[in-house]
């Protein structure tokens, strides 16, 4: 494998990085803020470190990349625009440590929305800014966007984009790759600004509605207010952000194809209706229990409700109420849609609903050839068998994530974290989901948190981005091996 190959492109990967702080520049130039200078100063350092490993290890011959290459790239790549993301925050003195400052990179490029931020309205609204854009740019892939806008680099982008795009299955729209990721980024910008002018017929600055967009088509979660959508005592509001976090748990593909006039694509969807009927069962059972205790009315139930569903089954991560004051069930239940997540293609993290539903049907097929131990039966998706290849991968990477999920937690609560905490800090951290329960629930965060703990949580957040394969399979000795 050729490392210095695999730096080259990191190192235009962190250029792209840094002249994206252009955006929030802009916006501190608007408000005249102190965000100012340690955003310029951000930008320098990325791009000067960036160009450094483009032009130390660039070479005129075209590459064609390898699988190997690809999953190094991408895994490298996160983890080099996760430290670039950090620099505003430790330059601006948001933080008190270094430790802070990557956690809540690492949190905005993953899309999780964890956050150590204890005041954020005190916060320098261009920094705000720039924490929320990492959110938007991790949605869609920083390296779906590297292919869709430095085609430069000549490189053989499917590698990167099996090793980046959410799923078990990437979904090629276009014969070339570089088409696809435009495709993609077409459809994200286009839904990004519907959204963002929505919020602002309902009253949101053009500011706030730009940054709660941002958190809402990532499925990140970061917002500009300490109570989060709680701070908006606004039913449209709630569900105009309740629509587009279902938008965004759903395939990307999906809405494509739906633009291109095929709507029924949606319905004809196995994953899609399994997520839509998941979401309506979620949110009429929790509706049922929090009327008359936590809701006044039905029309109040069902807002909360459906605003927790989609936000803990998507993994946004926004919060309209604190659910830890709600009854054992409807917490148990947002629990287990901490592992749940959006569909495959979508800007969601946790375990998909597509390979939930697949281990479903694993589970009833083999059930069924206890019956019938003769009978010649297939999984099938769609009315496609599914290849034995996939779901060995599917069952491969269930056993790592419960395993990464079990060892996590163990670290998490030999460093005095209560039980609860662990658990759930350790499920919203590899699920991308952000808020917990116990002491990192939505009305709380993670700032309280050991050092230790919170590079095991970044971990987590890596390893549930870029669905735990891209990142352990560095780990294996054979991946460096000629």
């Amino acid at each position: 494998m050729r490392f210095t190959y695999c730096l080259y492109v990191i190192g235009a990967l962190v250029v792209s990085v840094g002249l994206t702080m252009l955006f929030p520049i802009g916006w501190a130039l608007y408000y005249q803020d102190s965000g100012l200078w340690p955003l310029v100063q951000a930008m320098f350092i990325s791009v000067v470190a960036g160009l450094l490993l483009f032009l130390a290890f660039r070479r005129k011959d075209k590459q064609i990349m390898n699988h190997r290459e690809g999953m190094t790239i991408v895994a490298l790549g996160w983890l080099g625009a996760g430290l670039a993301g950090a620099l505003p925050f430790l330059l601006a003195d948001v933080f008190p440590t270094w430790t802070d400052c990557v956690f809540e990179s690492i949190s905005g490029f993953t899309t999780t929305g964890s956050s150590v931020m204890t005041d954020i309205e005190a916060t320098p609204k261009s920094i705000l800014m720039w924490r929320s854009l990492t959110h938007w740019l991790g949605g869609m892939g920083i390296i779906v966007m590297s292919l869709a806008i430095l085609p430069f680099l000549g490189v053989g982008g499917m590698q990167l984009y099996k090793a980046e795009v959410p799923g078990p299955v990437p979904d090629k729209l276009k014969p070339r790759i570089k088409d696809t990721a435009m495709v993609l980024w077409k459809v994200y910008v286009g839904i990004s600004v519907a959204q963002c002018l929505l919020l602002m017929v309902g009253g949101m600055t053009l500011f706030d509605a730009i940054c709660h967009t941002f958190g809402t088509m990532a499925t990140g979660g970061f917002s500009t207010k300490n109570a989060s959508v709680g701070h908006y005592d606004s039913a449209y509001i709630h569900w105009v952000i309740t629509i587009f976090m279902f938008i965004a748990g759903a395939n990307f593909s999906l809405h494509y194809r739906a633009l291109l006039g095929d709507v029924r694509c949606f319905w004809k969807d196995s994953e899609f209706r399994f997520y839509t009927v998941t979401t309506i069962i979620f949110t009429g059972l929790i509706a049922v229990y929090i009327y008359g205790r936590n809701a006044t009315g039905v029309a109040e139930s069902l807002q909360y409700a459906a605003f927790q569903v989609v936000s803990i089954c998507t993994t946004t991560g926004f919060a309209t109420a604190d659910y830890e004051l709600w009854l054992p069930f409807p917490q148990a239940l947002l629990l287990f849609l901490m592992f749940l997540g959006g569909c495959a293609g979508s800007t969601g993290g946790g375990i998909k609903c597509m390979r939930v539903l697949l281990l479903l049907k694993q589970g009833y097929h083999e059930l069924f050839r206890l019956v019938h131990p003769r009978a010649v039966k297939h999984i099938k998706l769609g009315g496609r068998i599914v290849p034995a290849e996939v779901m060995s991968g599917i069952w491969g990477f269930f056993i790592l994530y419960v395993a990464l999920f079990v060892v996590s937690s163990f670290l998490l609560s030999a460093l005095g974290i209560d039980v609860l905490t662990a658990f759930a800090a350790v499920a919203a951290c590899i699920g991308n989901i952000g808020p917990g329960l116990g002491t990192v629930g939505p009305a709380e965060n993670f700032a309280h948190l050991p050092l230790a703990a919170k590079w095991i949580l970044t971990w987590c957040m890596l390893l549930g981005r870029l669905e735990i394969y891209t990142v352990f399979i560095l780990f294996v000795p054979e991946f460096w091996r000629k």
